[in-house]
């Protein structure tokens, strides 16, 4: 399918990778794993000849088929959501335009021929099912068949990039190239998504900082770290595994090696102005100078130093939520939902996209008053919030500096004690200098984070915490709240972080909500069969919509004969 040889990558001075060469064979998924800026999606665009090594070269096999996620999806606004996705089988389409525009031009100008050589053309490539193909891709990703034939500017920014990803799967690419597909899911079209991954025939370049989609998906995972791209067999736990054991041998080896040497000098400094040792003095020394250490690079990755305290310890009831109800216009998000919170807990509230989660949050942190319902925090509750549009938070003082920022949320402290809080969430020195307003999302998450730190509440609210966050920094994050001694309320789609934390798992479906005592994979166990599988999660979940819509339908009309 294709082939990378001795593919290499410099920016001003600096090596992400060299030396890369891989082969990549139909059926195989490969996870693009590494930290930020290590050059993961470097690696992606030269494959996808968008940019140009610095040395090396790609191949593809004669007639393979690249495809690459879009993300102008401007470009697409008023075409058909269906159409869309169709065009991502780019030759076919054409074809197919082609042919209803002879069909559609006057009888006079038919061309009996070339209609023949394009319905042959359509026949031999499944074109007639293709218009199914991409409904079902959308479907799957959550796009409704009520919503197909409308033009794509109806969709909200998240559901376009859906779209565009449907595109890409619709076209059948044997090789595919995906750069984050996870975000902008909710578990259900991950779950989907991973499905539909494992039974492709080409080969898949996945990046991603999603670890059970990894683990769900890969069969080889390539870490693009120490100045290298290095190929590992089976999923990311395998990885991790092989990685550490790999690392260990090598500092073994130049730790034997090492004491070789230092055996061999300590020989010749005893014995060269001995006489009757001075020959084997001398062939030590010989071997000294052929005995090669090889010298590891540092590893591109950094963990932060996520640290959550409570200033006091709060009530035993730290949340009560009764009958809360929330629409927007027509479209009601929540309805007579109740819950109470217990102090200790911590609360993963999981559900697809749009049905009210983050609403659900914003009302408990009176961001948005609720139309009906009560909201109570317990006593001596002092919750901390992590938005999801975090930089909502930064904006206020978008000029501000690092330092100054932070320095404000813990005005009594040193210099000193701000500087070592920023260090810890991976900011140097004169990072500290820069300005909030210049931040990039993972930056912004991690000087939230530091504020919530030093704020020490007793309550962490968390919207969607992993979004922007590499794989250290998620699994910082959840060694950090699993040490915090407060209570933790959270909205995640990332099922590892869930099932890493979650002692309580609440449910947001359309009928209402399911309150579960008990981890992720508790839940996830309790549920049976349809919530593991993914084609009857998304059945299940279409009958709830179908159903919801026809008691809208039918108590609007019995308001009208009223």
């Amino acid at each position: 399918m294709l082939s990378v040889q001795n593919l290499g990558k410099e920016y001003a001075g600096r090596t992400l990778f060299r030396d890369v060469s891989i082969n990549f064979h139909a059926g195989q998924r490969f996870g693009i794993v590494g930290a930020n800026g290590s050059g993961k999606s470097t690696l992606l665009r030269i494959i996808a000849g968008e940019e140009e090594p610095t040395t090396g070269s790609c191949t593809f096999a004669r007639k393979a088929r690249l495809g690459v996620l879009e993300q102008d999806h401007f470009q697409y606004d008023a075409v058909p959501i269906l159409n869309v996705a169709m065009m991502g089988h780019r030759e076919l389409w054409e074809v197919m335009q082609r042919k209803q525009a002879l069909l559609d031009g006057p009888e006079s100008e038919f061309d009996v021929d070339r209609f023949g050589e394009l319905e042959t053309f359509i026949q031999e490539n499944d074109g007639y099912a293709l218009e199914s193909r991409a409904g079902e891709i959308l479907e799957g990703l959550g796009i409704e068949s009520a919503l197909h034939h409308e033009p794509l500017s109806v969709l909200s920014g998240g559901y376009k990039l859906r779209v565009l990803l449907a595109q890409l799967l619709t076209g059948g690419p044997d090789v595919i190239v995906l750069d984050e597909p996870t975000n902008h899911l909710d578990i259900l079209s991950i779950r989907w998504l991973e499905r539909f991954l494992c039974g492709i025939k080409g080969c898949g370049l996945i990046v991603s900082h999603d670890h059970r989609f990894l683990n769900n998906v890969c069969t080889h995972v390539i870490d693009v770290d120490y100045e290298r791209a290095t190929l590992y067999k089976g999923n990311y736990d395998a990885f991790s595994v092989a990685k550490i054991e790999e690392r260990n041998r090598k500092e073994a080896d130049i730790e034997r090696r090492e004491r070789e040497i230092e055996d061999h000098k300590r020989f010749v400094e005893r014995f060269r102005a001995k006489p009757t040792k001075a020959r084997q003095a001398k062939s030590r020394a010989k071997q000294i100078d052929k005995i090669e250490i090889e010298e590891l690079p540092q590893s591109s990755r950094r963990y932060p130093t996520f640290s959550f305290a409570s200033r006091r310890p709060s009530g035993r009831t730290v949340l009560e939520i009764e009958n809360v109800t929330k629409a927007f216009d027509e479209n009601e998000v929540l309805r007579d939902v109740s819950l109470r919170v217990a102090r200790g807990d911590r609360v993963a509230i999981i559900g697809p996209n749009g049905i009210g989660k983050s609403t659900l949050l914003k009302i408990a942190m009176r961001r948005l008053e609720p139309d009906d319902g009560r909201i109570e925090w317990g006593y001596e509750t002092h919750p901390g919030y992590f938005a999801q549009d975090h930089h909502d938070i930064l904006a206020a003082k978008p000029r501000d500096t690092l330092q100054s920022w932070l320095w404000d949320h813990c005005a009594m402290e040193s210099i000193g004690f701000v500087r070592a809080r920023l260090a810890q969430v991976l900011f140097t020195k004169d990072e500290a200098e820069k300005r909030v307003e210049h931040l990039s999302g993972g930056e912004g998450a991690r000087l939230i984070f530091a504020k919530l730190g030093v704020e020490e509440p007793n309550v962490l609210v968390l919207d969607e915490p992993t979004n922007h966050l590499d794989l250290e920094g998620i699994e910082a994050l959840a060694d950090a709240l699993l040490r915090y001694d407060g209570t933790t309320i959270f909205v995640s789609h990332d099922r590892w972080f869930v099932g890493r934390l979650a002692t309580r798992v609440i449910e947001i479906r359309p009928d209402g909500i399911v309150d579960f005592t008990g981890t992720y994979d508790e839940y996830l166990a309790s549920c049976g069969d349809d919530h593991l599988d993914a084609e009857a999660v998304l059945k299940k979940s279409k009958d709830e919509r179908r159903t919801k819509k026809r008691d809208r339908q039918s108590a609007r009309r019995d308001g009208t004969r009223g």
